[in-house]
């Protein structure tokens, strides 16, 4: 499958979303990583939103049988990662994401668009005028 990874991490930014993770990025990170080819990013706001986004994550993942090889353990009340081969997943509250600052490590990386586009409205049909018969 080509670039599964990065649709994988498409799929679980969109999941991430839905939980309402913040500041959610996904990066192409193929010229500065030997190991992984995309890395996703996304700021909680608290230990219970950090540990929400995981769940839909996993869960999302799963659903598209590409559950995580690896976590990392023991687990963290500010960061999280998960590890799914060619794709690592990160959510981390907003003070370990400003420590870390993991998008400035990987500063040639790429952004790679993930929301949905949203199809353009469909345009209706005009109404038809309808001739009436008239009786002579």
């Amino acid at each position: 499958m080509k670039n599964s990874f990065k649709a994988l991490g498409q799929a679980l930014a969109r999941a991430a979303s839905d939980k309402k993770a913040e500041e959610i990025v996904l990066l192409d990170v193929r010229r500065q990583s030997p190991i992984i080819e995309y890395m996703l990013i996304a700021t909680a706001n608290s230990q219970p939103h950090l540990e929400a986004i995981e769940y839909e994550v996993s869960k999302a993942a799963k659903e598209m049988r590409r559950p995580a090889l690896r976590r990392a353990r023991p687990e963290s009340a500010l960061w999280r990662v998960l590890d799914f081969g060619g794709l690592m997943a990160h959510f981390m509250t907003e003070d370990s994401r400003r420590f870390y600052d993991l998008e400035k490590l990987y500063h040639q990386a790429r952004p790679v668009a993930w929301e949905e586009e949203k199809a353009p409205p469909a345009r209706r049909k005009a109404p038809q005028k309808t001739r009436r018969r008239t009786r002579s």
